[in-house]
């Protein structure tokens, strides 16, 4: 049950988007607000929260060379 509760989860913190794409958090952080196009994020209040689902799109327009 854990794990379907897991795959509905709409947002997820720096920490949690850190550990999905691999990087530190300082990185994560650069790449959201020092590169361009940065990641997508969603603000509510002050916390910056991530979609899993935005984080896999930009991980797929992110990948270069290969066939596609």
């Amino acid at each position: 049950m854990q794990n379907q509760a897991k795959s509905n989860v709409l947002l997820v913190n720096a920490r949690e988007a850190a550990t999905m794409l691999a990087v530190s958090p300082r990185k994560l952080w650069a790449m959201t607000f020092e590169e361009t196009p940065g990641l997508p994020y969603v603000r509510c209040g002050r916390l910056v929260r991530y979609s899993p689902d935005d984080l896999k799109a930009w991980v797929e327009v992110q990948k270069v060379g290969g066939a596609s």
